[in-house]
């Protein structure tokens, strides 16, 4: 959530990153002026609180008490119904308050948009920053991962739209074992850049889908439990960066690093058909994701090693992918500052999302209320959260496939893999 006394000071810079991000910005000017009837609310108590302060004085100084109290006991009355009347006014006006008009602006505005993000509408405008690897040359036209699945026995699309209907998928035999190789692989080498794992709880309380900037926003893309009220958790960022809500944390502990792989859910709607087949674009998908809780001053210098990070992992499956600045128009609600790291995608033959990696600066953590002390005396402060995939299993899983497909529709494992899942080959009549 954006914080009041920055739409105060810098209205114009608000104003701004809610254009570049093609929004109306005059929901700032409503904010202020709800902000001025507060203060000046506020103000006004204050007055007549100063004004029944000065009676209840000149009745204490009075030669006859009892005459000055009942001489000026209209004028007390008055300020007394003014001051109850403000005073409500004050309560429903507070930026603080659960009702309040400015809160519920507040809570409806995206964050702030960090200098450095490019300008643009839409992802056509997303700025390359550097590419690893070449995609590799294939005699011929490289068979897309679902027709590779299938083959291979170990995707049935048909027996998940059975059991659940579209946008699921059932992996089986080596395809699920290469699926827990994955995730496996991915943890021991967060583990090894300083990552704590968590095992987080799928489903979380509405409160804590809201302090992370899920709802309202994205109320509608959520799968829920309406008698429960909670939410399944459409990315363990969720959990992770809320694990710290409502404390204050030591600096020294800072930088704190998550890891958590999770199953994630989401009601994905796609767009006019694209990606209605195969993995890309699922209901229900494993991921492994990376969270950081960090100072102000260290956030951005963090997003640069947590895209790193993610970076690493498809430099050792020896997968070619680039990496993008996102524009303004392509920004996520929460993130100030986001990298997409895309993989190659031979079959479609263009470079496809596996991670995003954003620092959120203090917009989650304001909400959710994870604050630090510098020192033992020192105020506290909001720390910053980021976040990013380390990586989409279901999308690694794509590219590996499809980059290491054979021509007899085999697929052979990156080597780094192979210890993991205890195999090499992935072919026709093996994958039990």
């Amino acid at each position: 959530m954006l914080d009041i006394a920055l739409i105060r000071r810098d209205p114009d810079r608000v104003r701004n990153a809610l254009r570049r991000r093609g929004l109306d910005p005059s929901p700032i000017d409503d904010v202020l002026r709800y902000d001025e009837e507060y203060r000046s609310t506020l103000t006004a108590v204050e007055r007549a609180k100063a004004e029944r302060n000065q009676l209840s004085a000149a009745i204490a100084q009075a030669p006859d008490k009892a005459a000055a109290a009942r001489d000026l006991r209209p004028e007390l009355d008055e300020l007394a119904a003014r001051i109850a009347q403000f005073e409500e006014q004050t309560r429903s006006l507070s930026p603080t308050a659960a009702d309040s008009r400015v809160r519920a602006l507040l809570e409806n505005m995206p964050n702030v948009l960090d200098d450095s993000v490019p300008d643009g509408r839409d992802e056509s405008s997303n700025v390359e920053l550097r590419r690893w690897g070449e995609p590799r040359r294939f005699e011929s036209v490289p068979k897309p991962h679902w027709e590779l699945g299938e083959r291979l026995g170990i995707l049935d699309f048909g027996r998940a739209a059975k059991l659940s209907g579209s946008r699921f998928a059932v992996i089986s035999g080596k395809g699920a074992r290469l699926a827990r190789a994955l995730a496996a692989f991915f943890l021991d080498r967060a583990a090894e850049r300083g990552y704590v794992e968590i095992a987080p709880p799928l489903l979380v309380s509405r409160q804590t889908m809201w302090s992370t900037g899920q709802l309202s926003k994205f109320a509608d893309a959520m799968f829920a439990d309406a008698d429960a009220d909670l939410f399944m958790i459409p990315t363990s960022e969720v959990p992770l960066t809320a694990f710290h809500a409502d404390e204050i944390l030591d600096l020294k502990d800072l930088p704190l690093k998550y890891a958590a792989d999770t199953q994630c859910f989401r009601k994905e709607a796609g767009a006019a058909g694209k990606d209605t087949r195969g993995l890309m674009r699922q209901h229900q998908f494993e991921k492994v994701e990376l969270v950081w809780i960090s100072t102000p001053d260290a956030s951005f210098e963090a997003l640069e090693s947590l895209t790193h990070d993610a970076e690493s992992l498809l430099q050792e499956l020896a997968l070619p992918y680039r990496v993008v600045a996102l524009c303004a128009g392509d920004m996520g609600f929460n993130a100030a500052k986001t990298y997409d790291i895309e993989v190659w995608i031979p079959s479609a033959q263009t470079y496809r999302e596996i991670s995003s990696c954003s620092n959120c600066t203090d917009f989650q953590a304001r909400r959710a209320s994870i604050r630090f002390r510098r020192d033992n005396r020192a105020k506290p402060e909001f720390a910053h959260t980021l976040n990013g995939s380390g990586l989409a299993i279901g999308r690694t899983l794509i590219a590996i496939m499809e980059n290491y497909q054979r021509p007899d529709g085999s697929i052979e494992l990156p080597p780094v893999l192979q210890p993991y899942a205890g195999f090499s080959l992935l072919s026709t009549g093996a994958n039990a």
